[in-house]
């Protein structure tokens, strides 16, 4: 019989169930995600039921079936989720929302599954166990691990509470995210008055003008306006810094910290729920706090990630004191900046010219071959894209073959594309998910920021912070590309403990401030000229320009964090908001206001993976920077000695994946455990020895 059915329903059209080796992300449709998730998580059913009837306690009638039921979710649910963060709609929104408790469902029943637990365990206990490779052992291990913190031991009516906790946690984390999208779009401050904005820099007010136009003011110039300002990053961030008017600064910072705290927007109750099913779900596992269960596969453990915070903490807070002067809020970074200015001659936006994208990224490759020996050639129009901004390139070593792919999209978008930068994975490098065989599928990268647009005839002109923010995003991409793990389980970031995970990434940041790398990228976009020598030496100066303060910062929220996954009661005399005034008389020199609400934003923990894991990047800081003084103690202008010691990095810390023990590949690398001493002296707070 004909049907009748448009052919975008039919699943043999569907772009999600295609097979590809580049995702089609021009053509996946909101329409696509309910009939295209549905069959594949149908398909997968089939596969586990066919997976537990068959199962053995070996690798090919184990692991290798497993891995490819793992990997076909992995890949297909993260094409639709990384639309949504780049290329938001309501309609895929709600497309999401309708399928995503079937796909939990679904990751519950694997992770719970018994007779894949129990095979596992068999091969844990087979004589064969000591002739397994690390990397095996190391799956192994995990797997186990992983199914009992996802209830496979738990009785049927503690199981059932339990998988409702998980579903429900997964639909607030969503929601928690999307009010805060909502109500950051939602601010807007239309100004015509050119005094109003005195001293926004002319970059700013190119945004603000373009902001305008896109509202509907399409004569807006970043001259004459109007122009509208938002709590978007870039647009916020520069009103903090540069704007004269105070009470424009302080309307926009109480905006920006009350973010999603009232209205139909407000992330109040979903905190107070998220909190209390992460508590139940402890206690299900037979934990005292939902802390410990996040720390049962890291590094740290609650009492050391407490006495790390503690050591840092001491050691910012003098100097952060000596920083603060009796300012409000919205006063702070505008007078800092003008500080910063004074003392280093240092202004942010009037770096900007020397550091345009394509010089930036240019630097960045070069820098890239010097350490680790690998080429980066663009490779656009071989894989579809889903905005013509978005660049994409092949990472080739030295003999010319390629071994990863990654896309970059840089430019922020704020009505349609989260705020922030991350590095996420699009299908990770693996033997078992190989085309032909014999060669392993080779790994693609997601690089997305969020700076300044090209704006009239100027390229995308970058501040030095978002200078960081690429090195730093790109080192993540680094450990997920050139892994030489070929079990996809553990591959590039895949099973690496959540605390080492920032290692590479803030290691690459420590290269913004070689004069070397500088000095390549910094080259001015309209004369060529390089950033005057002056210049490189203040910015180095400035590198520990209230040092304390913003370790202060960090400090605040990985406590405040650890606080409220450790010994906060739903629910008790205590506010979440209570919870963050009393951590924060201890962690801030200037207290927050009373009517702070910074945790109705704080994604990181509410809506991302750093629940009761923010600490993870002081942890990791302490890795990197600790990681960068090999370099430092082989000499940065030893060139020779820059690339052996970039190899050895390499072949460690980059290419060995979550098959081994990230303590153990950290010692490997520098020869010794690591220690906080290289990140406070790089932050300028060791004590100074007479």
């Amino acid at each position: 019989m004909a049907s009748s059915a448009p052919v975008d329903d039919d699943i043999n059209y569907n772009p999600l169930l295609q097979d590809f080796d580049f995702p089609p992300f021009d053509i996946v449709e909101a329409k696509h995600v309910r009939p295209g998730i549905r069959a594949l998580l149908k398909k997968l059913e089939s596969d586990l039921d066919e997976l537990e009837k068959t199962v053995e306690p070996s690798w090919p009638k184990l692991v290798e079936p497993l891995e490819k039921i793992v990997d076909r979710l992995t890949v297909v649910w993260g094409m639709v989720n990384h639309l949504k963060a780049v290329k938001d709609t309501a309609e895929l929104r709600a497309a999401i929302e309708e399928v995503q408790l079937e796909k939990v469902k679904f990751q519950l029943r694997l992770g719970q599954s018994k007779p894949i637990y129990n095979a596992f365990k068999a091969i844990q206990e087979s004589p064969d166990w000591k002739s397994l490779s690390e990397s095996r052992k190391r799956i192994v291990e995990t797997q186990i691990k992983e199914a009992v913190l996802n209830g496979v031991s738990l009785e049927d009516d503690k199981r059932e509470q339990f998988n409702k906790i998980e579903q429900e946690l997964e639909r607030l984390s969503h929601k928690f995210s999307e009010n805060v999208l909502d109500a950051t779009k939602k601010f807007e401050k239309l100004i015509t008055d050119k005094k109003e904005i005195e001293g926004l820099p002319s970059t700013s007010l190119g945004l603000a003008a373009q902001t305008a136009v896109s509202k509907g003011y399409e004569n807006a110039t970043a001259e004459n306006g109007p122009w509208v300002i938002t709590l978007d990053a870039p647009s916020f961030i520069s009103v903090m810094q540069h704007a004269c008017n105070r009470a424009l600064r302080e309307e926009v910072y109480r905006a920006h910290m009350t973010r999603a705290s009232s209205g139909d927007l407000d992330n109040t109750p979903i905190i107070n729920q998220i909190l209390k099913l992460r508590l139940e779900k402890a206690k299900l596992l037979n934990y005292n706090n939902y802390a410990e269960v996040s720390m049962a596969t890291k590094m740290a453990t609650v009492d050391k990630a407490e006495e790390l915070l503690e050591k840092l903490r001491s050691a910012s807070w003098n100097a952060a004191v000596q920083e603060a002067d009796s300012l409000s809020h919205w006063d702070i970074n505008f007078w800092s900046e003008r500080l910063r200015e004074s003392k280093y001659n240092i202004n942010e936006e009037e770096l900007r010219p020397y550091f345009s994208l394509s010089k930036v990224m240019d630097g960045l490759f070069k820098l890239a071959k010097t350490l680790f020996g690998i080429d980066i050639e663009p490779a656009d129009g071989l894989a579809p894209v889903w905005n013509k901004d978005v660049r994409f390139y092949c990472v080739k070593e030295s003999s010319g073959s390629p071994i990863a792919y990654f896309y970059f999209d840089p430019y922020s978008r704020p009505s349609e594309k989260r705020e922030g930068a991350w590095m996420d994975e699009v299908v990770s490098r693996s033997h078992v998910m190989s085309r032909n065989g014999t060669t392993a599928r080779l790994p693609i990268a997601h690089m997305v920021c969020n700076q300044t647009p090209p704006f009239g005839d100027k390229p995308s002109l970058m501040t030095f912070r978002e200078v960081e923010t690429v090195f730093h995003e790109f080192g993540h991409a680094l450990q997920h590309m050139l892994t030489k793990q070929d079990e996809g389980l553990v591959a590039g970031i895949r099973g690496i403990e959540w605390d080492a995970v920032e290692l590479p990434s803030q290691f690459m940041e420590n290269w913004c401030y070689h004069r070397d790398t500088l000095m390549s990228i910094a080259k001015h976009y309209e004369t060529g000229e390089s950033l005057p020598e002056e210049v490189y030496l203040k910015l180095l100066a400035a590198r520990t320009f209230r040092a304390g303060s913003l370790s202060l910062r960090q400090l605040r929220f990985a406590s405040v964090d650890l606080e409220l996954h450790t010994k906060y009661i739903p629910d008790g005399s205590e506010s979440i908001f209570d919870v963050d005034q009393r951590v924060s008389r201890k962690t801030q020199v200037i207290p927050p206001l009373p009517e702070d609400r910074f945790l109705c934003g704080f994604s990181h923990i509410f809506a991302g993976g750093y629940a009761a894991g923010y600490y993870s990047y002081k942890w990791a800081e302490v890795l990197s920077a600790d990681a960068f003084s090999a370099f430092e103690d082989a000499g940065l202008d030893d060139i020779k000695a820059v690339k052996e010691t970039g190899h050895k990095f390499r072949e460690t810390i980059l290419a060995l994946g979550g098959g081994k023990a990230p303590l153990e590949v950290f010692v490997r690398f520098r020869g010794r455990e690591p220690s906080p001493e290289a990140l406070l002296r790089h932050n300028g707070l060791l004590p100074v020895t007479a």
